[in-house]
Parts: structure tokens; C-alpha cells; sequence
């Protein structure tokens, strides 16, 4: 592989106004400068004990050489990463943004409650900001709108489809936050809304939801296209198919840059139609004997939908479980988008007094997580219902990179209580909501855009993606594989990254919020891998020992260890104090000092082979 062109290396192509020769062409994508840096591979790194933070070189805020009449792309969450999607489409005194969403936590960050992208740029330019536009109403794209709006506390409009509408809408009420809902707007296919000086079309597309779109915005550099996440299905279940013919006319317009998701694009092929799944669901139907559990995402109506069509073919009611459930299919209902008959729908308390055979649940939980319903139900934690001998089983998802684990030790309990578990990797009881390559040559073919972002992935993701527009005959030098926070800008002569914000990922811990590489999420991480030893000792007026000190330790010691363990770092304990008497007035500074408590971990360190986090109390009476 040649050596990449970093963006602050790259020369433009054309002719050498010195000499007037031609430049050699470039045979990598511009990339962002952001890929120069070393990277870490767990962000900040604190050294336990001391003061001392090992952290990942960061990019510094620059601004300041951008032009007033470029559009500028400025992706706050999405790139490198899937989820958390947010981007900022800048002309001269007037923004938008294009979707708002959440990353869920993994496991290396406990307690945090999600992960939202840095607001900082939209803040500093609110007065500028003019509208949001939602391409879908799935997480990843609305799930940080009410931190956002928490934070901006303007009038903004808010433009998505209907079933995104109903989300968000449902989204403000539960955080208390209802007087938003106002500022929401729902739009048709093919409609267009005015933002300041863009011009923004909804033109519709294929998703794993209902009302998904791309986004044709139109401002005096030229259109941009945003594809939001999509894939071309001539036969979907709810809506109408991908409207290829809008995006051939785009493309004889001239199309000055796409910005194109990249999730599926390594995988050959197209991906299958939503009606394939339905024929799965009705063969299973027909063969389960029992009760039939069938766990999906929430936001599939279009699945919903088929799993609702196989139980009535097979006579079977349908009760829905879990709370994300219910609001995704309330929502869908409530638009007419989903068809079936009066009395389909059950409570979850009336499928005990009906036959087995009877019987269809449809709940979330195709994920593994741990507090979903079907997690409940496996494990019989459920207060309602739980699975038993004879109920087949069917996890309509397939697992997100990095699940799989806790998805399978699901299916573990589930095999363990007798159940017939129907999966992804035996069956074809699911199929993707994102493009695969041919779709993406597809899309490529009928924009024929003069600049290329590629978005929505991980790198190597959005590497493949710029390499497949290169072998449809774009410029590397047209190229530009950003990160979040690079400031893409562009016009009909030129383009290049010029300059660069904060996008740090913002973690949510309850009320507060701190950044990927928190001191405290690291102390968290101590905890759980070290356990933590608290140490409290009592001095009298002559600042010598009153009776022992109380030694309590937490996750540190296995149990058959601990009381010996407590005790000989009691008599440590003690004999530093007799050691340290002649201190008088200073011993309690002394004992409270780190460097005291390095002493006692690098003790247990001796004795035990761990460093936990070490408290030390010190009472005067």
C-alpha cells in the first residue's frame, strides 16, 4: 500500500504554476491529520498511586484560516465509531445539523449511561443555527436531541419523518421535556424545507425503520447529499422502494459532494429484501408445537409487521413485552403502519389462558442485554412470563461486532430450559438495513458527486468505501476519509480540510458528564479490576494509636484470604504509627498522604499480588 496523503501534506493536482509542468496524481484518499497522531488504544491512562496521566496527543482547535463562501462539513460523531451520528453543514452565517445521536457504553466504561457527541462548535455558533433534520428515528441518529436541546434552548425546528416525529415527541416526554415536541416537524417524501440559505430535500430510501431518508441539500456551493443509512429494496414491507430515479436526476444536475454511509460496504453482493424474513417467519410458525417467542429490535416496524402477519396465519395472538417495544409499535400504529386484525393484540397476562399454540410474543432483547425481556424471561426474572420446555424461541438480529457473548450465553439459558432456539447463524430470520457493495456502486453510478465523504463506520469501513470510489473512477484526490471533528470545506474549484473543532466523545454518568479519557472512569475501572482496601485508625492527644485499626476490603481478596490478609495489614498499620510517633502533630498529614498509601498498596502488593484502591480515614479524639 503507498503511503497515505495526510491532509495537511496534500499539494492540488492539475499543473505546477511555477513551471507549468503536470503534478504526479495521488495515489492514496486525503486523510484526515487526526490518523498522524500515535494512537491509544484506551485514551488516558492514570498510574494508581500517582498524579501521573499517560493520554492520547490530541488535535488543537483551529479555525481560523476558513473561508465564508465554502460549505463546510464538520462531522461531530459517526466516523470511526457506529453511532452517535451528527454532522454540521456550514455556508457563511447559516447552519443546520443533520441527525443527533447516542452511542451506547461498552463495558469498559462502568456506570456510564450513554455516550453523546461534544456540542462545543454548535454552542459557540448557535446564533447561526437554523434547523436539524433527521435522516430516521433510530438511537444513533435522534438519541442525544434532548441533551442537545437541554443545551441550546432555542427555537430550532426539527425535521424528520413521521415515525422519527413520533419518536422524538415520545423521546421529550419521558425526559419531562415536552414543550420541545412544538418544534417538531414531520415531512413526506419529496418534500423540501428552507434552513437560512440551504435547501434541504427529503428523498426516500430503504431502512431497518419506516420513514428513513436521504438528504439533498442544496446551498450556493452546490448540492450536497447526505445518505443517512439506507439500502435498495425493490419489495419492503412498509413504504415504497428506494426513489432511484431522484438520485440519476441529482447526478445530471451535478452532485458537489456525497456524503455516503459505509456500514455494509466490504460485504459482496446486495443485500437481501425485508419479505425474505416473513417467509422464514411463516415456516417456523407453522412448525412450532409451543409457544413461539420472537425477539427484534424495537424500531423494525417492518419486522413487527411480518411477525404479526405469521402469527395470524398460524392462529396465534400476539402480546408485546418490553417498554422500548410498546412505544416504537404505539408510535407505528398510531400512523397506520401497522395492518392486522382487532383482536391480534393481547396483554402478556392473558397468553397464560390460552394454548400454547395459541401464543406469539414479540419482545426486545436481541442483543443479550442484560435487563431486557428476553434476558428476563431466560433467566426467569420476568414477573410476568418465562421461558419453558417446548417454546421456540426466535432472535430476528444478528449480533452487533463486539455482542456476541452476551447474546450467546442467552441462547445457552434458553437451551438450557428446554426451548428450540432459532438464530441468524441457522436460519435466515434476518437481513441487514444497510447497503452492501453493489448498492453502493449503485449509488456512486447515479450520483457521480465531484467529492467523496465517506461516513457512518469504523475506519476500515470508511477506507473501503473511498478505495470503491476510486475503482469507479474518482480522484484519490477527491477523496477525503475525515474524523470527527475535521473540517471538510468545499466549492466548485476546491476543496480540503481546513481546520479542525473539539469532538470528544461526552460521557453520561446520571446528571453529570466527562470525556472518554475521565481520571474517574479510569478509578472505575481500578475498582473493578483491583478491588479497593479502606484503612481507618483512631490517634489520641498524643497522637498515639487508640485501640486497632478496622481494615475493610471490597472485591479485593478472595474470601478464605481475607481475615489473615486484614490482619497483617492491621499490624502493618500499627507499627507505622509506634515507627512514626516522634511526628507528633504531623502523623495524621502523614497518614493521609499518598505517599503513604503507596507504601500500604505496594504491602498488599507483597503479600497478595494486587494494587487495590486504598482509602485511609484518620479520626483525632
Amino acid at each position: 500500500m503507498k503511503a497515505p496523503t495526510w491532509a495537511n501534506e496534500s499539494k492540488p493536482r492539475g499543473r505546477n504554476a511555477a513551471t507549468d509542468t503536470p503534478t504526479a496524481p495521488a495515489t492514496t484518499p486525503v486523510l484526515s491529520p487526526q490518523y498522524a497522531l500515535a494512537t491509544s488504544r484506551g485514551g488516558a491512562r492514570n498510574f494508581r498511586g500517582t498524579n501521573i496521566r499517560s493520554a492520547a496527543p490530541k488535535m488543537q482547535e483551529n479555525t481560523r484560516n476558513l473561508s465564508s463562501d465554502t460549505l463546510k462539513i464538520i462531522p461531530l460523531g459517526g466516523l470511526c465509531e457506529i453511532g452517535k451520528n451528527m454532522t454540521v453543514y456550514q455556508y457563511g452565517n447559516d447552519m443546520i445539523l443533520v441527525d443527533v445521536g447516542v452511542l451506547f457504553p461498552e463495558e469498559s466504561q462502568p456506570g456510564i449511561d450513554a455516550v453523546i457527541p461534544d456540542f462545543s462548535y454548535v454552542l459557540e455558533h448557535i446564533d447561526n443555527l437554523r434547523a436539524i433534520f433527521i435522516t430516521h428515528g433510530h438511537e444513533d441518529h435522534i438519541g442525544s436531541l434532548p441533551y442537545l436541546m437541554k443545551s441550546i434552548r432555542k427555537n430550532v425546528p426539527i425535521y424528520g419523518g413521521k415515525l422519527a416525529a413520533e419518536l422524538i415527541k415520545l423521546k421529550f416526554e419521558d425526559r419531562g421535556m415536552k414543550q420541545f415536541s412544538q418544534q417538531v416537524y414531520s415531512v413526506l417524501p419529496g418534500q423540501t424545507r428552507r434552513a437560512g440559505c440551504f435547501d434541504v430535500e427529503f428523498i426516500n430510501v430503504n431502512h431497518s425503520i419506516a420513514d428513513a431518508f436521504s438528504l439533498a441539500i442544496t446551498s450556493p456551493a452546490g448540492i450536497a447529499v447526505h445518505s443517512g443509512d439506507f439500502k435498495i429494496d425493490y419489495t419492503p414491507v412498509n413504504g415504497t422502494p428506494i426513489d432511484l430515479p431522484r438520485f440519476a436526476e441529482l447526478g445530471s444536475k451535478g452532485v458537489l459532494v456525497y456524503v455516503g454511509e459505509s456500514t455494509n460496504v466490504s460485504q459482496p453482493g446486495f443485500t437481501m429484501s425485508e419479505k425474505t424474513v416473513g417467509e422464514t417467519f411463516a415456516r417456523q410458525f407453522e412448525s412450532a408445537t409451543g409457544r413461539v417467542f420472537v425477539a427484534t429490535f424495537s424500531s423494525n416496524v417492518s419486522r413487527v409487521q411480518q411477525i404479526i402477519t405469521a402469527a395470524e396465519k398460524s392462529g396465534r395472538k400476539v402480546a408485546l413485552v418490553g417498554r422500548s417495544m410498546l412505544n416504537v409499535f404505539n408510535a407505528a400504529n398510531k400512523l397506520g403502519y401497522i395492518k392486522m386484525k382487532e383482536d391480534t393484540l393481547v396483554e402478556l397476562d392473558q397468553i397464560n389462558r390460552l394454548k400454547p399454540e395459541e401464543v406469539c410474543v414479540i419482545s426486545t432483547g436481541s442483543q443479550g442485554e442484560p435487563m431486557s425481556a428476553l434476558t428476563r424471561m431466560a433467566y426467569a426474572e420476568h414477573r410476568s412470563v418465562e421461558i419453558r420446555g417446548g417454546d421456540t424461541v426466535i432472535i430476528s438480529a444478528t449480533p452487533i461486532p463486539g455482542n456476541e457473548k452476551p447474546i450467546y450465553r442467552v441462547i445457552d439459558e434458553l437451551y438450557k430450559r428446554g426451548a428450540n432456539v432459532v438464530y441468524s447463524s441457522i436460519a435466515a430470520i434476518h437481513v441487514s438495513g444497510h447497503a452492501n457493495l453493489e448498492e453502493h456502486k449503485i449509488m456512486h453510478e447515479l450520483l457521480r458527486p465531484k467529492y467523496f465523504v465517506p461516513a457512518h463506520g469504523e475506519y476500515r469501513m470508511l477506507y473501503h468505501h473511498g478505495q470503491l470510489a476510486h475503482e469507479l473512477g474518482m480522484a484519490w484526490d477527491n477523496i477525503f476519509i475525515l474524523n470527527n471533528g475535521d473540517i471538510f470545506e468545499c466549492d466548485q474549484a476546491s476543496a480540503r480540510i481546513g481546520g479542525y473543532t473539539t469532538a470528544e466523545a461526552i460521557l453520561i454518568d446520571g446528571e453529570s458528564a466527562t470525556l472518554k479519557d475521565s481520571v474517574v472512569l479510569q478509578q472505575r475501572k481500578d475498582l473493578t479490576s483491583d478491588g479497593v482496601i479502606s484503612v481507618a485508625v483512631c490517634l489520641n492527644k498524643q497522637y498515639q494509636l487508640h485501640g486497632q485499626p478496622e481494615i475493610l476490603s471490597y472485591g479485593a481478596l478472595m474470601d478464605s484470604d481475607e481475615s489473615a490478609a486484614n490482619n497483617e495489614i492491621a499490624r502493618f498499620v500499627s507499627q507505622f504509627i509506634q515507627k512514626s510517633s516522634a511526628e507528633g502533630s504531623k502523623l495524621p498529614s502523614i497518614l493521609r498522604s499518598r505517599q503513604f498509601r503507596g507504601q500500604l498498596q505496594n504491602f498488599f502488593y507483597s503479600r497478595a499480588g494486587r494494587r487495590p484502591v486504598t482509602l485511609v480515614s484518620v479520626f483525632e479524639v
